[in-house]
């Protein structure tokens, strides 16, 4: 949960500039061995290299979102949507089965 709420706060903060009419759209896929997170948004598209977590040790509050996505996620994809109005990022977390 950590890593939507993070992934959440980035596109309000980021992609929709705290303009607080901004959509995000929230789907969760399980299946045998793993979990889905997709969030969509319809804010300017972005380009996946400019998002980047600040360095770990400028010690301060904010801009470790990315490092905590990172860190709590097995795998992240940043797409586009088909007509370049939003993005996607899906987040994929594996289960166990025990």
């Amino acid at each position: 949960m950590l890593a939507v709420n993070e992934a959440c706060m980035n596109i309000i903060q980021h992609g929709y500039k705290q303009d607080e009419s901004g959509e995000i759209i929230l789907e969760i896929f399980k299946n045998s061995d793993e979990v889905l997170f997709r969030l969509t948004d319809f804010a300017a598209p972005v380009d996946k290299c400019d998002i980047k977590g600040r360095e770990w040790e400028d010690i301060r509050p904010g801009g470790l979102g990315v490092h905590f996505i990172c860190e709590s996620m097995d795998d992240i994809k940043y797409l586009h949507l088909p007509d370049g109005a939003g993005n996607i990022l899906e987040m994929t977390k594996k289960i166990s089965k025990t």
